[in-house]
């Protein structure tokens, strides 16, 4: 009873939620605030995403910070104009610098790395040309250019909303700017005095809030984008080039931790005489259904893709080749859906593992289950082939 209180509250709280957020699940809104749970692919593309975005940026900031300093030399008196320009060049240098010199991969520490990176630049800048405009005062348009420094910080914050950030990331990234304005408040200064810092704190609060939803709502696009290039529209199931992708990924890791990583080959049988006899509207119902029965045997780890055709291909991360065939043969004794005319849909199954198998590169080992697939085939269909020789491997 308790337990069935707690899921009518569950399913309660997620209609509730969606018919405000409207397309937004509350596993998609976690996926938005908390950069933990991401896939692989949206992690990937999003740290492709971002160091483009840093690179960008820097290259733009690195070409317009030094031209300011004409501007600085006409307002401000010798040696503040000096000392601002020798920060500009240095500024530039490191903008420079990051444009050209960091490297764009998929790595969303990388990533990270890189837009921190990026804010540190302007950070820094503005603590330190802070005191110097204090040491001298300002009036008339001296100090509305120098009214401008101090909004350097809303400049950064509100640049946060071209990148694709989760919540945490936003206000993470937002933070360091906030205490250097807090700071510079509570410096002191002649352009900016320490009430009207505090009024603008507030401002910038709410400047860092709509930068991070925009940023959020950025990273909702892409990770649809992703999810609608991703999967086969018919079956749900992975596309091929996703799939691969994954598969590169799940190997690497295999190699690297030395742990099982097991192939599944599906091939369904006879499924071109379902095309033929009824039609390609039954031949998808057919491939729906197939899908589905294989779906329903995979653990949250693994990757169904359908590989072309009737043919899929299952992933199964720490999983050795034992575990693989128990997985399929449970799945053989429910069938893979039914066929137009009432009977069971069969397949050919072939079984590879990395450990066991052991070939150097990912499409190797697809090769390897593909070939087993076709001993499958070639012993009567509807078999599963788990090594090479089919007396000691092949289960009917």
């Amino acid at each position: 009873m308790y337990l069935r209180a707690l899921d009518i509250l569950r399913r309660f709280v997620e209609r509730a939620f969606q018919a405000v957020s409207g397309d937004l699940s509350l596993g998609q809104m976690r996926d938005l605030i908390v950069p933990l749970d991401h896939t692989p692919i949206i992690q990937r593309r999003r740290a492709v995403l971002i160091h483009s975005r840093v690179r960008m940026v820097a290259a733009a900031f690195a070409v317009l910070t030094p031209l300011w300093i004409v501007i600085d030399a006409f307002i401000f008196a010798w040696p503040l104009s000096g000392w601002l320009a020798a920060l500009r060049i240095v500024a530039s240098a490191a903008f420079g610098a990051l444009a050209l010199r960091y490297r764009i991969t998929d790595d969303i520490h990388s990533a990270w790395r890189g837009l921190a990176l990026l804010l540190a630049v302007p950070t820094v800048f503005f603590l330190l040309s802070h005191p110097m405009l204090n040491q001298q005062e300002i009036v008339g348009v001296a100090a509305a250019v120098g009214a401008g420094y101090a909004f350097l910080p809303f400049v950064m914050v509100a640049g946060l909303s071209v990148f694709p950030l989760t919540a945490l990331e936003g206000i993470g990234f937002a933070l360091p700017m906030l205490v250097a304005h807090l700071t510079a408040g509570v410096y002191g200064s002649l352009v900016f005095p320490f009430p009207s810092y505090i009024g603008a704190l507030w401002l910038l609060v709410l400047i860092m809030v709509v930068a991070t939803l925009a940023a959020m709502s950025q990273l909702h696009f892409m990770m649809a984008l992703v999810d609608q290039a991703s999967h086969d529209g018919l079956t749900g199931a992975f596309g091929r080039r996703i799939g691969e992708e994954l598969l590169r990924l799940q190997f690497a890791h295999a190699q690297r931790s030395d742990q099982p990583l097991s192939l599944i080959f599906f091939d369904l049988d006879d499924f071109k005489k379902v095309n033929d006899r009824y039609g390609h509207d039954e031949g998808d119902k057919v491939l729906r259904g197939a899908a589905e029965a294989i779906r329903g045997m995979l653990r949250q780890s693994d990757v169904l893709v359908r590989w072309g055709g009737e043919e899929f291909l299952v992933v199964m991360p720490n999983t050795p080749c034992e575990g693989a065939l128990k997985a399929v043969e449970r799945l053989r004794g429910e069938g893979f859906g039914r066929r137009p005319d009432g009977t069971r849909q069969t397949a050919s199954v072939g079984i590879a593992e990395h450990t066991a198998d052991g070939p150097r590169e990912w499409e190797k080992l697809v090769e390897l289950a593909d070939h087993r697939m076709y001993l499958a085939k070639q012993a009567g269909k509807d078999r599963v082939v788990a090594g090479e020789l089919p007396d000691a491997a092949l289960v009917g």
